[in-house]
This record gives structure tokens, C-alpha cells and sequence, in this order.
């Protein structure tokens, strides 16, 4: 038995639908800018290609793929941009609905969920920072206490079967960063570094119930998205036609990207909703276990980081009330 609801899941997501919005059209935004960054980069190699008088068309395709490079490096530099704005934000009203307040609709939600964001992480680079390391430290656990071939021979053939289940069990966990931004917020912490710790050691003690969990919405997610890259393969094969003469491995690759765009949008969401619910129904009333704290400390270096980072972590002053003078009354006198 599963620790989440499906139609809390589907209410949280209608009840966010400003935010779903706002994340189809940032993502779906993206895989146009490839698909125009490779049709660019196609065309030049095209027209190298005419004056070389090459009828192989290996400009072409290297002009197509050098597209597609340039559009990717940007979107890695635009990686906590996206984070900051579009994955923090949609935690951020989740969190608040979960917890049964009410939020604004259409644009308003979206700039009530920046406000909260830039209130619990200051700015970007804090967010960022603590996401990497949120990420270094489950990625070393999750290699420690989810790999199954410590214990399965790995000789008959069953070695490759070993890998595959355990790269499933990765993807799986893929959320969980996440997850813990949503511990972050919910608690109000003015230490993000710190609440990211305890959020990390509770995670630890309760790390069965997350892998039961994680690996039914895994296989969900990955199916549904297969389908999403079928439906996307007839589309693909019409805008790939901008691309000149290229076929085939463009189609794929346009169907593809589609594909991801709609899986980041609307299908992830589904995934991130159901294990904020469960982590906030398996840790509510637990406090973090130092025996799991012992544990992590061995595991992960990073997580030795994150408490030192959570001790040297001093919040940034909220802007003090003007005083009259500021706000341009005249001093009150002190005499009669």
C-alpha cells in the first residue's frame, strides 16, 4: 500500500494549475529553442554544405548537432535560474496548500511563491548551494543502502539485471532533493543548511518506505512518458522537415525533447506531490535519530559540509522600520 493519495495528488495539482502553467510554458518554451537552435545550426551547415558542393550533407548534420550544443550549454547555465524560479516556486505553493492555506490564482500565485523562496534562501546561489549538496549526500547514501549487488552473485548473466534494477532504483529517488526544499519552506527555517540536514536525516531512518514508494511512481512516470514520446513522434516528423535534409535520428531526437518537456511540466509534478506527501506522513512527530546521523557522517563527506555550512550560516538582516527622520517626519522634541 502505497503512503499517498492519488486525488490529493490531482486536487494539489489543480489547485497549483497557475504554476503547471507557468512551468509548461517554460519547459515547452525550451524544446523550441532546440528545436530553432538545431534548424539554424542545420540551415548554416545546408548552405556550407551547397557551396561545398557536398551532397553528403555532413555540414548539415554537424551544423544540426553544433545547434543543439550551443542551446544546451545555455540551458546548464540557466539551471538555477530554472531551479530558483520555476521548481522552488511550485514547492513553495505546494507546501503552503498542504498545509491548508490559500493562495492567490493565476499570476499572483506565482509572484507569492518568488516572495516565499527569496524569504527562506535569500537569493539563487544560496538555493543552488543547497540543493547541490542536498543531492551529493542522497546520491552517496542511496549508492550505500539501495544497491542490491552486494548481496546477488553477479556471475550467470544476472549481473546486467543487477545494474538494471539498480539504475531504476536510482531514477526512482529522482524527487527527493526536492522533497527536502519542501522541509525547508514548511518549517520556516532561517538555517536552510540546517533544516536541509535534519530533512536528510529523517529521510535516512525512513529510507524503506520512500523506496516502496518511489519505485511505483517511477514506473508511472517513465511509462507515461514513453507514451508522451510515441504521441510526440508524428509532430516531430512534420517540424523536422525545417531541418534541411534530415530525417530519422532528428525525429527521434525532436520527439524526444517533447517528450521531456511534458514529462519536467505536467508529468514530475505528479511524482514530487506524492513523495512530499509521503515524507511529511512518515516523519510527522519524529525527531532526527543519532544513530542515522552517525551513519550519514560516514557515508558522505557532503554531509559533514552541510553541518559546518549550517554553523557558519548567518541569516541576512531584514530591513529595519524607518525611523522618522528616514521617512521624512521631523524628530520629535523632547522638551516642552
Amino acid at each position: 500500500m502505497m503512503d499517498f493519495k492519488l486525488s490529493s495528488t490531482f486536487d494539489l495539482m489543480i489547485k497549483t494549475l497557475p504554476f503547471l502553467v507557468f512551468r509548461f510554458i517554460v519547459y515547452i518554451g525550451m524544446v523550441l529553442v532546440y528545436i530553432i537552435g538545431m534548424a539554424i545550426g542545420g540551415g548554416t551547415g545546408f548552405m556550407i554544405d551547397r557551396i561545398a558542393g557536398s551532397g553528403a550533407g555532413g555540414f548539415t548534420f554537424g551544423g544540426t548537432i553544433i545547434g543543439f550544443g550551443i542551446v544546451a550549454g545555455i540551458a546548464y547555465l540557466l539551471r538555477e535560474y530554472i531551479l530558483y524560479m520555476v521548481k522552488a516556486g511550485h514547492i513553495a505553493v505546494l507546501v503552503e496548500k498542504m498545509d491548508g492555506k490559500e493562495l492567490p490564482g493565476g499570476k499572483g500565485q506565482i509572484d507569492h511563491a518568488q516572495a516565499v523562496v527569496r524569504e527562506r534562501f535569500v537569493e539563487s546561489s544560496v538555493l543552488f548551494g543547497v540543493d547541490q549538496l542536498i543531492k551529493a549526500i542522497l546520491r552517496a547514501f542511496n549508492r550505500i543502502f539501495f544497491r542490491i549487488a552486494s548481496f546477488l552473485p553477479s556471475s550467470g548473466g544476472i549481473g546486467g539485471l543487477v545494474k538494471f534494477i539498480n539504475t531504476v532504483i536510482n531514477m526512482s529517488l529522482t524527487f527527493l532533493d526536492e522533497v527536502i526544499l519542501a522541509h525547508n519552506i514548511r518549517t520556516r527555517s532561517d538555517n536552510p543548511w540546517a533544516s536541509s540536514r535534519t530533512a536528510i536525516i529523517l529521510y535516512a531512518q525512513n529510507y524503506k518506505a520512500f523506496l516502496k514508494n518511489a519505485l511505483f511512481l517511477s514506473i508511472f512516470i517513465w511509462i507515461l512518458s514513453f507514451v508522451v514520446f510515441i504521441l510526440a513522434l508524428v509532430p516531430a516528423a512534420a517540424l523536422v522537415t525545417v531541418l534541411p535534409q534530415t530525417a530519422g535520428i532528428f525525429t527521434v531526437v525532436v520527439a524526444l525533447l517533447f517528450a521531456w518537456g511534458v514529462k519536467q511540466a505536467l508529468i514530475e509534478p505528479f511524482g514530487m506531490i506524492s513523495l512530499m506527501q509521503v515524507f511529511f506522513k512518515v516523519t510527522e512527530g519524529q525527531e532526527p535519530n543519532p544513530e542515522w546521523e552517525n551513519k550519514l557522517e560516514g557515508v558522505s563527506k557532503k554531509f559533514g559540509e552541510l553541518g559546518r555550512k549550517a554553523g557558519e550560516w548567518n541569516p541576512v538582516d531584514k530591513p529595519s522600520e524607518p525611523q522618522p527622520e528616514a521617512a521624512g517626519e521631523p524628530p520629535q522634541s523632547g522638551g516642552s
